[in-house]
């Protein structure tokens, strides 16, 4: 059985007085891919950023690798968070320097590598990703897949053990996004990492997803955990159902 690698005991988010979230509890398992996911405005990218440490908790615990990430000090939420990569929606990445000088900036920003190591595993973690012919490239030279791909090199700069993904497939087409799918399961598999990501694109969810779990904008709350088709074929939520058969409230009988 995989240990587990992220934990939440009560978590809460909110804004101010306004909550987000209320008391969610679940484990990440090591090496598996674990998938937010949830309508429009129900808290995904939240709960993302209260993992990562962006927001505060209003309330509750996070435990990352067996440490209390939650209730740590500055200097020690820094030694945890280099074990974690993460990308956002555009891919965030800096518009005036290169893939490769986007990937050596973490490196030189948290390390003592000299420049021409850096530019060495910043090659070498481009190529991960299928970019080493476009190292020398500025972002608004490349394709959106290719941004993404990028930023995901990026993410990897310092060799984490957890990757958190903010809706990778945004904006892009189908196929580019079944494509950037596949990378996700290689990385997994090759490297070992433990991806944790937030999207509501189903293609993706069935794709890549060892489990889930789904927010509840309305009530603030996970209403299902588990496997993608188990949740689909069998759940007795019928939010959870709709979500998974593409159903609206005003879908006809045929």
């Amino acid at each position: 059985m995989p240990e587990t690698i992220i934990q939440t005991k009560d978590l809460t988010a909110a804004y101010g007085d306004r909550v987000i979230l209320e008391k969610l509890n679940f484990e990440v398992k090591a090496g598996e891919v674990f998938v937010i996911l949830g309508g429009s405005g129900c808290g995904k990218s939240t709960l993302l950023k209260n993992l990562i440490g962006l927001y505060p908790l209003a309330g509750g615990q996070i435990e990352i690798d067996g440490k209390d990430f939650s209730g740590a000090t500055e200097t020690e939420q820094r030694a945890i968070l280099r074990e974690i990569g993460v990308t956002y929606q555009s891919g965030a990445l800096f518009g005036s320097m290169t893939l490769s000088e986007n990937v050596e900036m973490v490196l030189e920003e948290f390390t003592s590598i000299p420049p021409e190591a850096r530019r060495v595993i910043a090659w070498m973690k481009l190529k991960l990703v299928g970019l080493e012919k476009f190292i020398h490239s500025l972002p608004s030279e490349v394709s959106g897949g290719m941004q993404k791909r990028a930023a995901l090199a990026r993410a990897m700069a310092l060799d984490p053990k957890i990757m958190f993904l903010d809706e990778p497939s945004a904006g892009l087409d189908p196929i580019t996004s079944a494509e950037l799918d596949e990378l996700i399961l290689q990385l997994n598999e090759s490297l070992g990492l433990t991806f944790v990501v937030v999207t509501h694109e189903l293609a993706s969810i069935y794709a890549i997803a060892d489990r889930v779990i789904m927010l509840d904008g309305k009530t603030k709350s996970i209403v299902a955990e588990g496997k993608t088709e188990e949740l689909r074929d069998r759940s007795d939520n019928a939010l959870v159902r709709q979500f998974f058969r593409r159903e609206t409230n005003n879908k006809k009988s045929k």
